[in-house]
């Protein structure tokens, strides 16, 4: 199956990193964030990638360009230096089309951007490129499938130390719980969409305020609970939290260095609002 990644956006809170770098290219470790998303979907046989592509798309297809396999990768020099073999190889069966949606294009636009690059394509992933899990992604392709509806995504906890209030219109508080012990979850990325989401998605719109709404009103619309490791880097503060993982050699997304099967953690099923989008910071009605 196809990978569309959405890579365009200008990740203005992470611009104090360096304002030069588009997000998807921030690193962690030796290799940017993108790299580590693509990697996740390599893992699991997908290898096919649709890259759309905004601001500073040329330090996006000039890090492809001129990739360099030895970073992340054992090999043998020889020759004094004249010669180089590869002991493994990350990107050798890859293939990556760059396709640029525009710097001020929103979710919905990019997606419907790279429609026709999408042709014949009966079922595609989709995600955001800042975000890392260790979700099993064979397990949620197939209750996908034995579901049968047009679009899934992945619903997680959200990583977040606040408290969650309820008042009434007085400001009279009813309830004050730590957010984690609320059920609250939110839009984790990781979409499967089949290809009659482009008939939900009209030109302009956007993917979670638009088309998922109409998704919504017809029950095609799936969420996949998860309560494993997730992280989006929204902040430096997430950024440095996601090199820490990696400097310890605690990596959870780095499914692709594991001998066995990923775990799969049980959710809870019942009285969990779900569907709060961290790019928009609004709920999705429930089922």
């Amino acid at each position: 199956m196809k990978v569309v990644l959405f890579c365009g956006g200008l990740g203005m809170r992470l611009r104090d990193y360096d304002e030069n770098i588009p997000k998807p290219m921030v690193p962690i470790g030796y290799r940017p964030i993108l790299w580590h998303v693509m990697k996740y979907y390599a893992h699991f046989g997908h290898k096919d990638f649709i890259l759309c592509l905004g601001y500073r798309a040329d330090v996006v297809k000039n890090y492809f360009r001129n990739y360099d396999e030895c970073v992340s990768n054992d090999f043998v020099l020889s020759q004094g230096g004249r010669r180089l073999e590869l002991l493994q190889s990350d990107i050798d069966e890859w293939r990556i089309t760059f396709v640029d949606t525009g710097i001020n294009a929103n979710i919905g636009q990019r997606l419907k951007a790279v429609e026709p690059y999408l042709a014949g394509e009966a079922e595609f992933f989709a995600n955001y490129s800042d975000g890392l899990t260790d979700v099993p992604l064979p397990a949620q392709l197939e209750r996908f499938r034995q579901h049968n509806r047009c679009a899934s995504f992945l619903c997680v906890r959200p990583p977040l130390t606040c408290h969650f209030v309820v008042a009434g219109d007085d400001g009279r508080v009813t309830s004050v719980q730590d957010v984690g012990q609320t059920g609250l979850r939110i839009n984790g990325g990781f979409f499967i969409f089949r290809a009659e989401i482009f008939d939900y998605l009209r030109h302009g719109e956007d993917l979670v305020l638009d088309a998922f709404q109409r998704l919504l009103a017809q029950n095609q619309l799936l969420a996949y609970r998860y309560d494993g490791f997730w992280q989006a880097m929204d902040t430096f503060r997430d950024k440095q939290r996601l090199d820490d993982m990696y400097a310890r050699g605690d990596a959870p997304w780095e499914v692709w260095k594991r001998a066995g099967p990923v775990p799969v953690p049980v959710a809870a099923t019942t009285g969990v609002p779900i569907g709060l989008s961290r790019r928009r910071g609004r709920a999705l009605q429930p089922r």
